[in-house]
Formats: C-alpha cells, structure tokens, sequence
C-alpha cells in the first residue's frame, strides 16, 4: 500500500472553530474515559470526484478527512484515512468501524495513486460487518454499484453493498435550503439534534430508492418547496440506522459541502453515529420507515409507479 494514501491525524489541520464546535457537541468529552476505537475512513471517487474529499496533495488530507479525523479525537476515536482501495485486502480486524464517502464502482481504476478495491475485498468488508463491525455512509456512497435499470423504479434487487446500506441514489438537484424532520427520539444524542424537530440546512440533497424495510430513520426529507424534478415526491429517508447481520450501519445522504462538516447539527449527529455504529451505546432502534415516511417508496408524486412490499 502506497504510505502517503494511509493517513492519520497527524496531518490534521482543522480550525479552531471546528474544533470548538465539535468539543461542544461532544459534551466535553475526556480523552481516556472510553475506550479508544478505529475507524477507517475511505474516500476513494470513481468518475465525479467530490471537492470535499479530494487532496489539494497526496501527503495532505481533505476538508471531509481532516473534519473526521478532528471529530473523532473529540470522542477518542482514531479515524486512519485512506484511498487504497487494497486496504480490504488486508487485516480488517484492527478496525471497529468503516467510513465511506465514495462512489460507483470501486473495484474499477479511477484517479492515478488510487488503488481499486479487489471483488474479494468487497466481500471481506461485507462480511467483517455482518459479523460485527460498524459502518458509516456519507452522500455518495450511496451511489456505489448503481443499479441497472429506470431511474424511476424501484428495482427488485440491488447490489449486495447498496443492500447493506439500505438505500440507492436515483439524482440531485441543485444545491438549496431545505428542512430535515427529526423522527427519532432513541438515536444516540438524537434529542440535541434540533429543537422543535425540524431544522433547515443548505446542500446537495438526493433523491434515493429501494430503501431496505428495516431502516430506523432518524431524518425525513421534507420535499415540499424544494426545487428540482427528483424532489417531486413525498418526504422520504434521507438518514437512518440498520442491522446488517450483527454489524451496525449509519448512512446519511448530506455532507457535500464545506459549511455541512462544520455545522453543529451535523457533527452533533455524527457523534451519535460513533456511538451507534462503535456500540458504545445500545439502544432498541425501532423499525419506523412505513411509520414516518409512508410513501418513500412513491419516486414520482401523482404518477404510476414500482413499490417495494
């Protein structure tokens, strides 16, 4: 593995605001009191490269690393950044949790000095975490292993890493100001997320499908008013929690901007997310999709189209 794709903190340049904010949000959290955790954070795009994680130098992480990294410090969580993709060829037993921020078909060439994931690392993560292990999807990841087909339809099988997350992008829209509905009142540190249970933010929001039925979801899209063809639907999942065999996943469909990773609301949920997904918590996550977003399922509003039963 090239040594400059396989970073640490050490690297870690992040504001001081940042680092305020996440102390805040973290409730002043002592290192030493918890045992430290490892996650690894990969950030390998294929095609469309998000400016959020691309390295201005190989040698020097991204915006989206460093605020990770930064983030889990705060909670005594060591995040070790990579995008080498070879990483799942090897001891996967020294990570607690996975972090992805990626997209299409990671086992295909993409930049230079990015190495692809091989079909056999794939299956090693898989199964690491329906053995056990956490795992945390962020924006794109969710377009990873697309499914063939119409855009507009749910489709009756997907790739077994989108069926591990639990959902799949369809498109975005342009970026805006839109309203997140809180629905869960048991995800870790859920109750600080919003006052009166709604809060706008400003974004890349996307549009998503064939939602897995086990989903807890801890944040609504609220679609009304939102501009863009594929929002013209009823509110469906954009963050939730699921089992995958005995591993945790956390997947939230934000994080593309700068302004995001900085927002108190985000790393207050992010928090949360480390203490779901690394089971320092352990609560009964509910099974609400039908329950808070009823017609997630309906792509199109006022037409025709595929439900999942």
């Amino acid at each position: 593995m090239h040594r400059r794709s396989f970073l640490t903190g050490s690297l870690v340049c992040v504001s001081g605001v940042f680092w305020d904010i996440a102390l805040r949000a973290s409730g002043g959290f002592a290192a030493g009191t918890r045992e430290r955790k490892r996650v690894l954070f990969f950030t390998k795009n294929n095609g469309f490269y998000h400016d959020v994680v691309r390295r201005k130098k190989p040698e020097v992480l991204s915006f989206a690393e460093q605020a990770l990294v930064k983030l889990g410090e705060s909670a005594n969580v060591e995040v070790v950044c990579t995008k080498d993709g070879r990483v799942f060829d090897g001891d996967l037993e020294q990570w607690d949790a996975f972090a992805f921020f990626c997209n299409n078909d990671l086992t295909q060439p993409g930049e230079p000095d990015e190495p692809p994931m091989s079909q056999a690392g794939k299956e090693r993560l898989l199964e690491a975490i329906s053995k056990g292990k956490g795992f945390l999807g962020f924006h794109s990841t969710c377009a990873c292993w697309r499914t063939p087909g119409p855009a507009y339809a749910n489709a009756p099988k997907v790739d077994p890493f989108l069926a591990m997350l639990g959902g799949a992008f369809i498109a975005h829209g342009p970026q805006q100001e839109a309203t997140l509905r809180v629905v869960s009142e048991v995800f870790p540190r859920s109750k600080e997320l919003a006052p009166g249970g709604t809060i706008r933010l400003f974004d890349e929001w996307y549009a998503m499908k064939n939602f897995a039925r086990d989903l807890h979801v801890i944040l609504v899209q609220e679609t009304e008013g939102m501009k863009g063809e594929c929002y013209q639907r009823p509110p469906f999942p954009n963050t939730w929690a699921r089992h995958h065999g005995d591993g945790r996943v956390f997947f939230t469909s934000m994080a593309h901007t700068e302004a995001l990773w900085e927002h108190r609301f985000f790393q207050t949920l992010l928090l949360g997310a480390f203490d779901w997904t690394l089971r320092r918590v352990d609560v009964k996550l509910p099974v609400n999709l039908t329950e808070v977003t009823p017609e997630a399922d309906v792509l199109r509003r006022n037409a025709k189209v595929s439900k999942l039963s």
